[in-house]
């Protein structure tokens, strides 16, 4: 074999050709196809290939997502992966950082976008999605494009506004090229069909002699977390309210074989809990099926016994041809009659004996619970802290339980182990250390915004920090309060305002605190200050942003309309951050 198979007229400078024939020369055959296939690559990354008749250029799609946990910003990520391989060249685009008029020039748009709570949008996404909804948006004449709409059957308006969504692209004028599929929590299957059935509608079409070669080295991979769901081993267990107090929330701190999951202020971890055995035995003697342990054991740890919803009324008269239940379903009633009910209800309401196999069928994969991380790694080392309020109630004669939350405070022990998984937020993360932050957490809202202060201490990050926090009762209801009396102390944080609703004549919230404080939370949201809120989305969240709103009119002696334009320009500079459930 040639020991200097780089002639002297190659484009390369002496001493480099001299290199290159040390490691070309005596190369072995594979060695060499090996690296040519790897130059190949390498230049592919920059230019196109060019097959006979010459290569046509990618065309762009958007992929457009609206995410509250996460789970349509992963399958955007997945789209884009899949559409580099059809020929496509794929932008992402969260719906946070829409500026909604390009959408006019856009040709092919995927739309990804999860419905939160009774029927909103996620919280990020409300500006763009009252500006596309509006008189003010764009035609979209010659633009095609398909909805993949993510939800939860245990609320009444599922998927509503992936359904809206859908609806108005069209009425702007862009073309429907792949019909809208609607997904519950076990979104896994059909979101994956989908995206397969809208990218083959989208890809453009082959042109004779030419052919598309899209090959992307440079391309990001999905983000995935990789870490899990692993075993975690509860190292305390601890009640935070007094014995006098209505609530019971619990301070759960988790060890772990080896490193904690690599996480940040301002993620969640996934919870996998198991139903209430009581409940389990409950249902199975309902359905005629007290006797079968094995899909006890089923039913415990990996089935879903406890929603209702209209998606389970309309299978159950389905699977059982039950006359009652496709009445009702006929009528104007269910959706009333399933209102604080659950599975069990309507098996005792409406009895009939079920196989197992139709006990299945009723029912949906049980679902992870997302909590807040409530510690730093800077502080706690490898471990991580929770913070999770025991959901209780009655209704119908029958005492409720929150399925993760009640697992967590009524079944588990210091000792014993349990199942998580990291969920990261990256839109839910702390400032450079230098920047201002004002946290707004009442309840159990509080439990990232004691990952930040630790964060903070430990770095000692430079920037004032403002906490709002409210529950019932001063003395039976201040999570941590000796923590932020220290916090306070040693300067992790700078301020803290309190609303405790039940200890007053009239009661008391944090959006009260904030009229109370305008003044101050103006001057610093002005000087560049983030804010953040965590907590309930249906009321708290809502109240906080219209008080918010207040405290500029009133401040700036500003209309309304201006102070809410204010408002929405901290929220355009990602100034205003949300984490609501």
């Amino acid at each position: 074999m040639n020991s200097s198979p780089i002639p002297n007229t190659a484009p390369f400078a002496e001493e480099e050709i001299e290199i290159l024939n040390r490691v070309v020369g005596p190369a072995s055959p594979t060695q060499r196809a090996w690296l040519a296939g790897f130059l190949a690559g390498v230049d592919a990354s920059t230019t196109a290939l060019q097959p006979v008749g010459g290569a046509q250029p990618a065309e762009p799609l958007t992929i457009l997502y609206a995410t509250e946990s996460g789970n349509s910003e992963r399958l955007a990520l997945d789209i884009a992966k899949a559409a580099r391989k059809m020929g496509l060249k794929p932008s992402v685009v969260d719906m946070a950082d829409l500026d909604v008029a390009t959408l006019a020039s856009v040709r092919r748009l995927v739309v990804i976008a999860a419905t939160w709570g009774e029927g909103d949008p996620p919280a990020r996404a409300m500006r763009a999605y009252a500006e596309l909804m509006g008189e003010g948006a764009p035609h979209l004449d010659g633009t095609e494009f398909g909805v993949l709409a993510l939800g939860d059957t245990a609320y009444t308006e599922f998927c509503a506004i992936g359904k809206a969504l859908d609806a108005r692209l069209a009425a702007l004028g862009g073309k429907r090229v792949a019909e809208r599929v609607d997904c519950d929590l076990d979104f896994a299957e059909p979101a994956g069909h989908w995206i397969e059935t809208a990218l083959k509608a989208l890809a453009p079409v082959e042109e004779a002699g030419r052919r598309v070669i899209a090959v992307d080295f440079g391309a990001k991979a999905a983000s995935s977390s990789g870490l899990g769901p692993v075993e975690a081993e509860i190292t305390e267990l601890i009640q935070l309210n007094s014995s006098q107090s209505e609530k019971v929330t619990i301070h759960l701190e988790l060890g772990f074989d080896g490193a904690a999951p690599p996480y940040k202020p301002g993620d969640s971890l996934d919870i996998y809990p198991e139903n209430d055995a009581a409940y389990v035995d409950d249902l199975l003697k309902a359905a005629g099926l007290a006797s079968d342990a094995a899909l006890r054991a089923e039913l415990t740890k990996g089935r879903d016994v406890t929603t209702l919803s209209l998606k389970t009324l309309e299978s159950y008269a389905t699977t059982t041809a039950h006359q009652e239940v496709k009445a009702l379903l006929e009528s104007a009633d269910a959706r009333a009659w399933i209102a604080d009910r659950q599975l069990i209800d309507l098996l005792q309401s409406f009895p009939v004996r079920l196989s197992a196999d139709q006990l299945r069928q009723i029912t949906r994969p049980l679902a992870p619970r997302a909590y807040s991380i409530a510690s730093s790694r800077r502080e706690v080392g490898e471990e991580v802290h929770l913070l999770i309020s025991a959901v209780r109630y009655q209704s119908f004669g029958r005492v409720r339980k929150g399925v993760a939350s009640g697992h967590v405070a009524d079944q588990l022990k210091k000792g014993q182990r349990l199942r998580v998984k990291l969920r990261p937020n990256r839109h839910f993360a702390l400032p450079s250390p230098e920047r201002d932050i004002i946290m707004v957490g009442p309840g159990t809202g509080i439990a990232p915004f004691r990952a930040f202060v630790q964060e903070r201490g430990a770095t000692g990050a430079s920037g004032r920090s403002w906490l709002f926090f409210g529950d019932r009762q001063f003395t039976h209801d201040f999570l941590y309060q000796l923590e932020w009396q220290d916090a306070l102390k040693d300067g992790s944080l700078t301020r803290m305002d309190v609303a405790f609703s039940r200890d007053t004549p009239e009661k008391l919230y944090v959006q009260h605190l904030i009229w109370e404080q305008r003044r101050d939370l103006v001057d610093w949201l002005d000087n560049g200050a983030y804010f953040y809120v965590c907590g309930d989305a249906k009321a708290m969240a809502k109240d906080v942003r219209a008080a918010l709103v207040r405290a500029y009119a009133d401040v700036k002696a500003q209309s309304v309309e201006a102070a809410e334009q204010a408002v929405n320009d901290i929220d355009g500079e990602h100034r205003y951050l949300q984490d609501t459930y």
